[in-house]
C-alpha cells in the first residue's frame, strides 16, 4: 500500500490554494478503486470526491500515474469534472469545470479540455474549449492555434465607492419646518392664604 500513501502525501499538488490547505489531511471518496502498485496507477470510480482544506474536486472518475514513487499524471473526468479552492491571498474561492482535467506534475501544468470554465465568485471568468493554466506562475493560455475556438472573458467592474450628499446650495431653499403643535395653558395654581 506505499502507493496510496504516496499518493495521498503528494495529492496536494493539484492545486495552488491556501498554504495550510497542503498540510491537511486528504479524504478520498468513491464507490470502486483500484490500485495497482506494479503499474504506478490507481483508479477511483463513481461519484469521487477529494478534500483537503479548501480544495474540493469532484467527478466521475480520477485516474493517478505514479513515476519513481511520484506522481507524474492526473486525469480527473466528470460531467463535468469540478475543482473548488481559495487561492492564497484571496477572499474568494477559484473553481474550475472541464470535462477532463490532466494536472502535469514535471511541469506544474493543470489543462481542461471540453467545456472549460474558471472562475471566481467575484464575478471574474474565463471559458474556452481548452485552458492550460501554469499553477507556479499562476498564468493561463486559452483557446487552439487552429481557430474556431473562441475565448470568452467576463471581468466585473469595480464597484462603486457610495457618495456623500451634496450640500444644499444657496439658490436651493430648504422647506420650512413645521410648526409646532399649539400647547394648552398649564391651569392656574391657587395658592393658600
Amino acid at each position: 500500500m506505499r502507493l496510496t500513501a504516496l499518493l495521498l502525501l503528494c495529492l496536494p499538488a493539484l492545486a495552488h490554494g491556501l498554504a495550510v490547505d497542503r498540510d491537511q489531511p486528504v479524504t478520498i471518496e468513491a464507490d470502486k478503486a483500484t490500485l495497482k502498485e506494479k503499474e504506478g496507477i490507481s483508479i477511483y470510480q463513481g461519484n469521487v470526491y477529494l478534500t483537503q482544506g479548501t480544495l474540493k474536486l469532484h467527478g466521475d472518475t480520477m485516474t493517478v500515474y505514479t513515476k519513481d514513487d511520484h506522481i507524474d499524471k492526473a486525469v480527473l473526468t466528470g460531467a463535468p469534472a469540478t475543482a473548488v479552492q481559495r487561492p492564497d491571498g484571496q477572499d474568494v474561492d477559484q473553481h474550475a469545470e472541464a470535462q477532463r482535467m490532466e494536472y502535469q506534475a514535471a511541469g506544474g501544468f493543470m489543462t481542461l479540455l471540453g467545456a472549460a470554465r474558471v472562475w471566481q465568485t467575484d464575478g471574474k471568468e474565463l471559458r474556452s474549449e481548452k485552458i492550460i493554466y501554469d499553477i507556479t506562475k499562476n498564468t493561463a493560455n486559452a483557446g487552439s492555434s487552429t481557430g474556431g475556438d473562441r475565448v470568452h472573458i467576463t471581468l466585473q467592474p469595480k464597484p462603486k465607492e457610495p457618495q456623500a450628499p451634496e450640500p444644499a446650495s444657496a439658490s436651493t431653499s430648504a422647506p420650512a419646518p413645521a410648526p409646532a403643535p399649539a400647547r394648552e395653558p398649564a391651569p392656574a395654581m391657587e395658592t393658600a392664604p
